[in-house]
C-alpha cells in the first residue's frame, strides 16, 4: 500500500500514529471481504491495523466454526508440500518426457529443460488422460496403465522423478463415469494404483475439494497421499484439513494484490497459482511471491504450447530461489500481508521467523522503476538488513525504533529484505540483469507435417480400391478441440499456413489416386502378419481384442483396431500403399459437391452403425454394413471407427489427424474426446507411444498413387 509524501515525512520522525490520532483519523473497523479463494486487502494505509485485526479475528472464528484439525499438516511425510513451490502439469505426450524412437522415458531431459529455463521444479502433475480419454472405454486408471511399460514402467518413471527430488501426482477425474466401470469407487481405486506406482499425491481435476475417502483409503493401505483440488477449496473451507495443496485460479488483475484464503487460514497450505491460457505470467508470479505460495508452470496445454516467456522464466527462477532458501519464513503463523510500504504501487508481506529474524517479500505493481526509501520496519540494535534480490547489505536510516530501508525495485518487479541478528546468507547473482531486459514475447511453435512417401504408381484400379480423379479441391476443415477457442497455436499448421489454428481453408491440387473402399479389416491385417511376420517393438495393447493370435469368430470383416500409427504404416508399406493425407481422405468422402456427410448434407443415422453409449467398449461393425457411400462409392467413412491420416509435430507434441468419428460415445461428461462425423471436421489425437496410442476405436484405410 502507498503512503503520501506527508505521511512518509511523519514516519521518518516516528510520528505517524500520533498524527493520525491528533487529526481524528479513526482506524475504522475493517470488514473481511472474501472473494472465493482470495481476500481483498486494505485500500488505504490507515486501514491496515484494523484490517489486520479483523483478518485475525475472522480466521479464529472460521477455524473454530469448522472444528479445524491441523494434524495432517503436522505429519512428517507431508512436510514436502511446504517447499513445493514450482509444479508443472505435464502432458505425457510431451516429447521432452518421452522419446518414441528409443521407446524410453526421458525424465532427465524434461527436468534439465525446466532447470535451464526457469530453475527447476519441486513436484509434477503427470497427465495421461484428457483430451484423448473417451476415444474408447479406457478409464482414468486404464490410461495410466496404458503408459509405456505398464505398471512397472510407470513405477520406474515415478522413481526417476523422485530420485531428482521431484514429487509426483496423478489426476482424479470425478466426471469419468461413462467409460469402463472401475467396479470400486475412485476413492479406493486410485489410492491403490498410486501405491503400485509409488506416486506421492492426487490432483482433483474439476474438484473444489478432494473428498476425505481418498486420504482415508490411502492411509489404510499404508501409502499416504497428498491431495490437491483444482478449484482450490473455493467454498469448501471445512475441507482444508486434508487438502494440503490446492490450485489457485485467482483474480490477478487487481492493482492491489489479493490474499490467499487458504494460506491465511493455514499458513502451511501450499497453493499453485494457475492461469494456463495467459501469455504473460507476471501477475501470477507477483501474487505468488506476495503470498509466499507456488506457481503452476503449465506450458503444454492439451498439446498446445503456451510457453513461458524469457522474462517470466527468469522471474520464476529468482522468486523460486528466494522462496526455497527462506521457506521456513513463508509458513509463519504471524504472516502480515499488506504490511505498509512507502511508495505507490509497492506491496509487501511480512514474515516473522525464529530468533528475531524477519523476511519481507515485495512486489511493484507499477510500470515505473522505483528507488529510494521503500519500507520502514521495526528496529532493535544488532539487526542487519539484507537486500536479497540484489545480494547486498542495506544501510538503514535509523529513527528511534524504526529503520528506513532504501533499495531499487524495477517496474513490475520484486524485492526481498531479510532482517537478522547475524550475517545472513545473501542471494547473489539474481539481478545482475534487470528483468526488463528479458523478452516478454510469446513464441508460437511451428508445426511440421510428417511426409508420406509416394507409392509406386499404377494405371489400373487395384482390387478393393476406388479411383478418385484429380481435382482442385477447396479443402476446408475445423478442429474439434473442446478448449482453446480460436487462439493462435490451437489445432495444427498445414504447410501453407504460418501458424497452427483451428480453422483451415485452402485450394489443393489433388492428383488422381486410389483409396480402399473399406477400412482395413481384421482378416486383411492377419494376412499382413502372416506374410511379413511383423512384430512391433512396443507390443503393449497391440491387437488387444484378439486372442491367441487371431480375431474372434465373426470379426473377419470388422475394421482392425488396437493398432498404432506405426502399425498402420507398416501394413500400408507391406501392401504397397500408404496412409492418405487428410485432404485426400476428405475429398474421397465429400466429393466435388463438398457434402457434409458422405451421402449428402443431412445426417441419417440409418446409414451408419448404431451408436453405442454403454461404458464397455463395443466392437466395430462389419465394414459391409455401411450404406452411406460417398459420391465416388467409398464406404464406411463415418460413424464406425476413427481413421488415421496425417501426423503433425512441433518441438513438444505429436498428433495424428483422425477422421470420421466412431460409434462409441461415452456418456455423462463433456470432457470426453469429441466426435467429428462431419467431413469438414477432424479430431486431433495426441500421440505418445504405441502402447498408449492404440485404441479400440481407431483404425485406418490406405491409398495408392495413380500413374
Amino acid at each position: 500500500m502507498a503512503w503520501t509524501n506527508e505521511q512518509l515525512l511523519l514516519l521518518r520522525c516516528g510520528l505517524l500514529v500520533a498524527a493520525l490520532s491528533m487529526s481524528g483519523m479513526a482506524l475504522a473497523q475493517s470488514v473481511v471481504n472474501v472473494k472465493d479463494q482470495q481476500i481483498a486487502g486494505p485500500t488505504d494505509p490507515a486501514q491496515f491495523p484494523s484490517w489486520l485485526k479483523a483478518m485475525k479475528e475472522w480466521r479464529t472464528q472460521k477455524l473454530a466454526a469448522i472444528g479445524y484439525d491441523p494434524k495432517n499438516y503436522d505429519r512428517v511425510e507431508f512436510a514436502w508440500t511446504r517447499t513445493s513451490f514450482i509444479q508443472p502439469q505435464m502432458m505425457v505426450e510431451d516429447r521432452f518426457f518421452y522419446d518414441v524412437a528409443s521407446g524410453r522415458n526421458t525424465v532427465s531431459k524434461y527436468l534439465e529443460d525446466a532447470k535451464k529455463r526457469y530453475g527447476g521444479i519441486d513436484s509434477i502433475l503427470i497427465w495421461p488422460t484428457y483430451p484423448n480419454i473417451g476415444v474408447d472405454d479406457r478409464n482414468t486408471d486404464d490410461m495410466i496403465r496404458s503408459l509405456p511399460g505398464g505398471i512397472p514402467g510407470v513405477r520406474q518413471m515415478v522413481k526417476d522423478f523422485q530420485k531428482a527430488g521431484v514429487r509426483v501426482l496423478f489426476p482424479i477425474h470425478p466426471w469419468d463415469v461413462g467409460t469402463r466401470d472401475p467396479v470400486k469407487p475412485w476413492g479406493a481405486v486410485l489410492p491403490e494404483t498410486m501405491k503400485e506406482i509409488g506416486a506421492d499425491g492426487l490432483n482433483g481435476d474439476t474438484m473444489y475439494a478432494v473428498t476425505p475417502d481418498y486420504l482415508e483409503n490411502a492411509d489404510a493401505i499404508g501409502h499416504p497421499l497428498v491431495l490437491e483440488p483444482e478449484i482450490g477449496l473455493q467454498g469448501k473451507i471445512e475441507e482444508l484439513g486434508w487438502n494440503l495443496m490446492s490450485w489457485g485460479y485467482w483474480n490477478t488483475d487487481d492493482s492491489i494484490p489479493m490474499v490467499s484464503t487458504n494460506k491465511w487460514l493455514e499458513p502451511r497450505h501450499m497453493v499453485h497459482i494457475c492461469d494456463r491460457w495467459a501469455t504473460n505470467k507476471t501477475n501470477i508470479i507477483q501474487d505468488a511471491f506476495f503470498n509466499g505460495v507456488g506457481i503452476e508452470t503449465w506450458e503444454n496445454v492439451w498439446g498446445i504450447w503456451n510457453g513461458l516467456t524469457d522474462r517470466d522464466c527468469e522471474a520464476i527462477r529468482r522468486v523460486s530461489a528466494i522462496e526455497h532458501q527462506f521457506s521456513g519464513f513463508l509458513s509463519s503463523a504471524d504472516w502480515e500481508p499488506h504490511t505498509p510500504t512507502l511508495q505507490k504501487g509497492v506491496y509487501a508481506s511480512k514474515w516473522p521467523g525464529q530468533n528475531g529474524g524477519t523476511l519481507w517479500t515485495m512486489i511493484n505493481r507499477g510500470d515505473v522503476d522505483l528507488s529510494g526509501a521503500q519500507i520502514s520496519v521495526p528496529y532493535q540494535p544488532g539487526l542487519h538488513f539484507d537486500d536479497l534480490w540484489h545480494g547486498s547489505e542495506i544501510q538503514p536510516e535509523i529513527s528511534g525504533n524504526h529503520a528506513l530501508l532504501s533499495f531499487p525495485i524495477e517496474s513490475r518487479g520484486y524485492g526481498a529484505v531479510l532482517a537478522t541478528r547475524g550475517n545472513a546468507p545473501k542471494m547473489l547473482g539474481l539481478s545482475s540483469k534487470p528483468l526488463k531486459d528479458f523478452s516478454q514475447a510469446n513464441v508460437i511453435l511451428k508445426q511440421t507435417l510428417t511426409p508420406i512417401p509416394a507409392t509406386v504408381p499404377v494405371a489400373e484400379t487395384p482390387e478393393g480400391m476406388v479411383k478418385i480423379p484429380g481435382a482442385n479441391f477447396d479443402f476446408e476443415v475445423n478442429g474439434i478441440e473442446i478448449e482453446g477457442e480460436d487462439m493462435v497455436g490451437l489445432d495444427v499448421q498445414y504447410p501453407w499456413e504460418s501458424e497452427p489454428r483451428r480453422a483451415h481453408k485452402h485450394i489443393i491440387d489433388i492428383k488422381s489416386f486410389y483409396i480402399d473402399k473399406y477400412p482395413v479389416t481384421n482378416a486383411q491385417f492377419k494376412q499382413f502378419l502372416a506374410a511379413s511376420r511383423y512384430k512391433p517393438k512396443d507390443s503393449q495393447n497391440f491387437l488387444k481384442d484378439w486372442k491367441g493370435g487371431t480375431f474372434a469368430a465373426g470379426w473377419a470383416t470388422k475394421p482392425v483396431t488396437w493398432v498404432s500409427l506405426e502399425d498402420a504404416r507398416a501394413y500400408a508399406k507391406w501392401a504397397g500403399k500408404r496412409l492418405p493425407h487428410e485432404w485426400e481422405w476428405q475429398y474421397a468422402a465429400t466429393g466435388p459437391e463438398k457434402r457434409i456427410y458422405p451421402w449428402g448434407n443431412d445426417w441419417d443415422p440409418a446409414k451408419v452403425p448404431a451408436v453405442l453409449k454403454t461404458g464397455t467398449l463395443c466392437s466395430p461393425a462389419p465394414v459391409e454394413d455401411s450404406s452411406g457411400a460417398s459420391p465416388f462409392g467409398v464406404m464406411d467413412l463415418v460413424g464406425n471407427v476413427w481413421q488415421y491420416t496425417d501426423e503433425f509435430s512441433d518441438d513438444h507434441t505429436r498428433a495424428a489427424i483422425l477422421k470420421g468419428g466412431s460409434r462409441y460415445q461415452p456418456q455423462g461428461s463433456a470432457w470426453y474426446f469429441p466426435q467429428a462425423y462431419r467431413l469438414d471436421q477432424h479430431g486431433k489425437y495426441l500421440l505418445m507411444a504405441p502402447s498408449k496410442d492404440r485404441s479400440g476405436m481407431v483404425g485406418f484405410r490406405c491409398v495408392k498413387d495413380s500413374s
